[in-house]
């Protein structure tokens, strides 16, 4: 359920739940036991042991009635729980004992680094922030994904045109894989920012009007792509793979400077082809 804001007490308790339903016993090298597990995962009391804390502050936390955690205990949850690094990160924000900065998230480039994704050309190159929010972009891109010239600014969102735009449902082969990446890096940006109620309600809106999204939000997966690979159905060239690099400013570290290249000769060519129409 999402709301105007983020009740991270309720998020941690599910977020904790799902991680240790997801844990298989015996690759941790837990004893058997003799009675039958009746829900999958590891059992409460084994993450209190993993994370020498009491059982009940486990089933407090996993219900949403426990004191917010320290430092010490989100790191020891995590240690237990087996969570990668971005999950990890994401339980410092759940907890809120990640320092962050106090300054309002980007919404617009400044002009440097709109130069920057210009002088990128001829590789396709655009800013984004943290909630995917297309700030600035090169004539490639344009030409690549779509002209965001003639779209308002509220939709040049690259999720919102992956799930509502209706030249781009269809374009990229693999797109449940897209969406699936997407969403992890949005749940990642949603806990880091509890007070962007533009985000919650960009969220709400996905989740009321796309099946799809609502599934695999309810799945929380974290992660967040520094690099990967996409392949997509360009209307008039055919199919383009591309391989992407995401850069993060030192100034700025809520935007994200996002590349591509051609991963193939047929994709190189189909871009040289697109570009110089």
């Amino acid at each position: 359920m999402i709301t105007h804001s983020v009740d991270t007490t309720q998020e941690l308790a599910a977020f904790l739940r799902a991680r240790r339903e997801r844990l298989d016993p015996r690759r941790l090298g837990l004893p058997p036991r003799r009675q039958a597990r009746r829900t999958p995962g590891l059992r409460r009391e084994e993450v209190a042991e993993l994370a020498g804390v009491s059982v009940d502050y486990i089933v407090r936390l996993e219900q949403g009635r426990g004191p917010r955690p320290s430092a010490d205990v989100v790191e020891a949850l995590a240690r237990a729980l087996r969570l990668a690094p971005v999950e990890r990160a994401y339980l410092f924000d759940l907890a809120r004992q990640r320092p962050r900065d106090a300054g309002k998230p980007a919404t617009s480039a400044a002009p440097p680094l709109a130069r920057l994704v210009a002088d990128l050309s001829p590789q396709p190159a655009m800013l984004v922030n943290h909630r995917y929010d297309i700030l600035a972009w090169n004539r490639e891109m344009a030409r690549l994904l779509l002209d965001f010239d003639t779209l308002p600014p509220s939709r040049r969102n690259a999720m919102w045109l992956c799930l509502m735009h209706p030249e781009m449902r269809e374009f990229y082969v693999d797109r449940e894989r897209v969406v699936r990446e997407g969403i992890a890096h949005l749940r990642a940006a949603w806990a880091a920012h509890p007070e962007d109620r533009a985000l919650t309600d960009l969220i709400a809106e996905f989740i009321t009007r796309d099946e799809e999204f609502a599934r695999l939000w309810a799945e929380r997966d974290i992660k967040i792509n520094a690099r990967g690979h996409k392949v997509m159905r360009h209307p008039d060239v055919g199919v383009v793979a591309v391989d992407f690099e995401v850069l993060m400013p030192l100034q700025d570290p809520d935007l994200r400077l996002v590349i591509f290249r051609a991963a193939d000769d047929e994709s190189r060519s189909a871009l040289d082809r697109l570009c110089a129409r």
